[in-house]
């Protein structure tokens, strides 16, 4: 029986067996999410039973196709923001005592969730609802893929990327934070640490407390059952006003925004230079195009479309989902002016490229589209067949990256598509993948990116030499975005 029939169930006809059930699933996520942030097993089993209690509360207004996992983990944040500051305080204490217990020679794995468990459920509070749900239902509540799917209502493939997606937005949190962990390495320490059990006596008292709506409930844990439901009401009433912002500068307030974009020229998102942490990403719904202050650029793309320091070409190709602008057909008019871009709306990533491609044509009076025409490009080949220093992939596949190391870079797990998607980007020309090889890999790629961004054909080769590939020019026909003057 799924959750919103467990939930009905008790709900119309007050079934504790069903209710139980709901605990056993979900016991061990809330619980180790309190403990997590409260480091006191005592305070995390109060959270975790008022958290219960709030869910016995709002059963019978739940919405069908709610995630149970994503409810309970917001109502365990709610809850520790209704705790007082001394006991917030004191919590850190035990939480850093706690985590300095075992001092035998921990491995790797376990080194690393010591050392990203205060920040964890911080970060992931801060991931989007679909991000973050899908990370609880894979680790936290140790669902296969196919399950994570088949909650989230997406297809397996569309789940893992998604999974993919949010590991490396939690890495880049943890990074700002000072801990550099690579996403491979928290894959293996959420697989390893993140489903946990509640104890069994934490799961009969919740349940008897829980099934009975807290009637016989301690005034502590009654105190933060009204605070999650009085946050919960609250959050809500706050996403209706977003949204009805949303809509009021969508119909009618297109003056006023330019001329405040105008006043004010600097935006909690536009951050530092050359930089983009996960900060900024997290903003209110807006989409916006203004003069930029930097001159090093840095691009993020995900659901939300956010760039520094950037060309009016580079907003563009955001515009039309093209990696870069070396694909792009330009008018020789575009100002050379460098600017910072943002668009968050609700709706993912096809609504924001849409809305930002409605601000591209206002501020550079400007659309595009695509034509496949003969073009200039790059064609990766393989110069000497097995290379040592391109060596095939044997780890998981559940993860890929790569890293910055003295004089290049590491990559891991990556295909020759993402290694001409790379080369395109920094040297600005269109790069096909023409090696034929399908495996992935690990590998280092040594040399200078200047070489790169000057179009050095000679020194690029030599660095690539290493790998066994090489890059020839050509000529042949591809997908170009043509972007054409609209007056």
């Amino acid at each position: 029986m799924d959750d919103w029939q467990l939930l009905r169930d008790y709900a119309q006809k007050n079934s504790e067996e069903a209710f139980r059930v709901l605990v056993d699933r979900y016991a061990g996520l809330v619980y180790h999410a309190a403990l997590r942030q409260a480091g006191n097993p005592q305070t995390a089993q109060d959270v975790t039973q008022a958290v219960f209690i709030a869910l016995a509360r709002k059963a019978d207004r739940l919405p069908r196709g709610t995630v149970l996992s994503g409810w309970l983990f917001r109502a365990t944040r709610f809850a520790f923001a209704n705790l007082a500051r001394e006991e917030s305080r004191r919590q850190r204490r035990e939480q850093e005592a706690f985590m300095m217990q075992d001092s035998l020679q921990p491995d790797e794995t376990e080194l690393v969730w010591k050392q990203i468990t205060p920040l964890l459920d911080d970060a992931l509070d801060r991931l989007s609802v679909k991000d973050r749900e899908a990370i609880l239902l894979r680790f936290f509540q140790d669902k296969s893929h196919r399950e994570t799917a088949q909650t989230l209502g997406v297809s397996e493939d569309a789940a893992k990327a998604r999974i993919s997606r949010a590991v490396e937005k939690l890495r880049l949190m943890f990074a700002a934070r000072g801990i550099a962990v690579p996403s491979a390495v928290l894959l293996t320490v959420f697989a390893a640490y993140g489903a946990q059990a509640a104890p069994v006596g934490v799961m009969v008292a919740i349940t008897s407390t829980a099934a009975a709506k807290g009637t016989v409930g301690t005034t502590s844990t009654l105190t933060l059952v009204k605070g999650i439901l009085k946050l919960m009401a609250w959050t809500k009433a706050k996403t209706a006003i977003v949204s009805g912002v949303v809509v009021l500068l969508a119909v009618g307030t297109t003056t006023v925004t330019e001329r405040e974009i105008q006043k004010h020229r600097t935006y909690p998102w536009q951050g530092r230079e050359g930089v983009i942490t996960s900060d900024q990403v997290k903003q209110p719904p807006q989409v916006r195009i203004v003069p930029s202050r930097f001159h090093k650029a840095d691009e993020y793309s995900g659901d939300t479309l956010l760039g520094t320091g950037v060309r009016a070409q580079d907003v563009i190709a955001a515009a039309y989902g093209f990696a870069t602008p070396a694909r792009a057909i330009l008018p020789s008019s575009l100002p050379a002016d460098r600017y910072d871009y943002i668009a968050c709306l609700p709706g993912g990533i096809e609504a924001n490229e849409m809305a930002l491609r409605e601000k591209v044509k206002s501020k550079f009076g400007v659309v595009a589209k695509t034509e496949t025409r003969d073009t200039d490009v790059w064609l990766l080949k393989v110069k000497s067949p097995n290379a040592p220093a391109l060596k095939r992939h044997t780890g998981p596949n559940n993860s890929n990256g790569v890293s910055p190391i003295p004089g290049g870079f590491h990559c891991w797990n990556d295909g020759m598509g993402w290694l001409a998607a790379g080369l395109e980007s920094w040297g600005n020309r269109p790069v096909i993948d023409g090696t034929g090889l399908n495996d992935r890999f690990d590998f280092d790629l040594l040399g200078n990116e200047t070489d790169l961004v000057n179009r050095n054909l000679d020194a690029v080769n030599q660095a690539l030499d290493q790998l066994g590939l090489e890059l020839i020019a050509t000529n042949m026909p591809i997908e170009m975005l043509v972007v054409e003057r609209t007056k």
